[in-house]
C-alpha cells in the first residue's frame, strides 16, 4: 500500500507543474493549483517520512491548499 502513496505524491507534483504551465500560459489561476498541489506533496511527504512537523501547521497548510483550490477553481469557472 505504500507504493500508492508513492505514485500519489508523485502524481501531485505533476499536476502542481501543470499548474505553473498554466502560469506560463498567463493563467493566473494556475498559481492556485500549483500551490495547492506542492501543499499536497510536503503535507503527505511529511506524514510518509514521519518528519515531525506539527499537526496544527499541517492543518493549517491543508487549510491554505483549499482556498487556493477553491480560488482556482473559481477562475477557471469565470473564464469559461
Amino acid at each position: 500500500m505504500q507504493m500508492v502513496q508513492y505514485v500519489s505524491i508523485l502524481l501531485e507534483g505533476f499536476v502542481m507543474i501543470l499548474g505553473l504551465m498554466l502560469v506560463a500560459k498567463k493563467k493566473v489561476y494556475g498559481w492556485g493549483f500549483a500551490l495547492t498541489f506542492a501543499i499536497y506533496v510536503f503535507y503527505d511527504l511529511s506524514n510518509l517520512l514521519s518528519l515531525g512537523i506539527p499537526k496544527n501547521f499541517l492543518y493549517t497548510l491543508f487549510f491554505a491548499a483549499t482556498f487556493s483550490v477553491l480560488w482556482a477553481v473559481w477562475g477557471v469557472y469565470q473564464e469559461s
